[in-house]
């Protein structure tokens, strides 16, 4: 908390996030499963609002039942299958309980967009916005848009015109102004291909026009991008977090340059 307060950004919304653990599971059918991941996901909420950390991107969890066919395709803007809804239903009460639990905290839960690998959830915007619409308490939800997943389950934002299209049906369905972070990251997996495996910015299928959609919109110049990309080092001996990060920079100053 200290740190926070010398740079300015104790209890500032849009400086410092979070991500819970990846064992939480507030989707899970078993019973014992969810209650120990709403225990964990109470101890991750806890620990950022004693923290003062405003943001904590969570996953939306794994329904689990009958998997799907590892070639199969996300089939998205189709009504979510019976399985599903019954996943999403367990994360609302998941969140409801948490929230009750836990009133008057500052922490916002980011539910993070997925590939849809296996049969987890948040493939698909629509899972995004149920969950919101659900819950007793939305403003505590919002999202977390990670470029890679959201590529791998089946948005093409491989040019300007596809990216922006698919930023608008997001607003559309979830609202843009919903979302709290960005992982910046591009896929080694083509669209659609349920394959969650990061690539450097600029060496993957999400293209440039990806990032430069985001970049280019002034309501998101204060939300946080981070990324996930590989941890090496370029040819040269640089590190590519660096290297990315001077893409990045360099985009957003064009971008805001074109305004």
């Amino acid at each position: 908390m200290a740190a926070l307060r010398k740079n300015g950004w104790d209890r500032k919304q849009g400086r410092v996030v979070s991500h819970n653990s990846y064992l939480v599971n507030l989707a899970s059918p078993d019973t014992q499963a969810r209650n120990n991941s709403i225990t964990l996901q109470r101890e991750e909420m806890e620990r950022c609002e004693t923290l003062h950390i405003p943001l904590l991107v969570s996953h939306p969890g794994a329904r689990l039942g009958r998997p799907r066919g590892r070639g199969d395709s996300n089939q998205l803007g189709q009504a979510p299958t019976r399985e599903e809804v019954d996943g999403l239903k367990r994360i609302v009460k998941s969140l409801n309980r948490l929230h009750a639990d836990l009133p008057g905290y500052n922490t916002v839960t980011c539910i993070e967009t997925t590939v849809g690998s296996g049969t987890n959830l948040g493939y698909d915007f629509q899972h995004l916005a149920w969950i919101r619409e659900q819950v007793a308490q939305p403003e505590r939800v919002a999202f977390c848009f990670d470029t890679c997943h959201v590529t791998g389950a089946g948005y093409d934002m491989s040019t300007i015109a596809k990216a922006r299209r698919v930023l608008q049906h997001f607003d559309e369905i979830a609202g843009l102004s919903n979302i709290g972070v960005f992982h910046f990251n591009d896929s080694i997996g083509a669209v659609g291909s349920r394959i969650d495996r990061h690539a450097h910015i600029g060496e993957g299928t999400c293209g440039l026009s990806c990032f430069r959609s985001i970049l280019e919109l002034p309501m998101f110049d204060l939300v946080p991008k981070i990324l996930e990309t590989p941890k090496e080092e370029s040819p040269s001996g640089e590190a590519m977090d660096q290297v990315n990060l001077t893409t990045l920079l360099r985009m957003a100053k064009a971008a805001k340059k074109r305004r």
